[in-house]
């Protein structure tokens, strides 16, 4: 069972936070109405605070797709010739192409990578 954070873009992120937290004790004790779980768009799921690196995500039907969110790690990557530490995260989203074009998940990607990698952006209003 998949609950639901309705309206998430327009809540803060302490809100999302206590309301994703106060609906999955509830799910755990079987409380959820049908509402709190029917009729999303996008789940997210986090196997990453299990030290899962990274996995493919099935979409819980009838939402249009799902992110799978991986463990964060400490990586070598190259930056300007140089091999450096970096905290790399794997995430893949799986879209349902019947109702969401591929391009547009494409293009969520890329702006939550954005927002991972410059955090504050995310907070100053333009």
């Amino acid at each position: 069972m998949t609950p639901i954070i309705r309206d998430a873009d327009t809540k803060s992120l302490f809100d999302i936070s206590r309301e994703a937290r106060e609906l999955a004790q509830r799910a755990r004790r079987n409380e959820l109405r049908p509402n709190e779980y029917q009729g999303g768009g996008l789940t997210v799921s986090n196997l990453g605070m299990f030290a899962v690196q990274s996995f493919f995500a099935i979409i819980n039907p009838p939402q249009s797709c799902i992110l799978a969110v991986g463990a964060a790690a400490s990586r070598p990557v190259v930056r300007e010739a140089t091999c450096v530490p970096a905290t790399i995260m794997s995430c893949t989203l799986s879209v349902d192409h019947r109702s969401v074009d591929g391009v547009l998940g494409a293009r969520y990607l890329a702006s939550f990578k954005r927002r991972l990698e410059q955090p504050r952006a995310t907070f100053i209003q333009s």
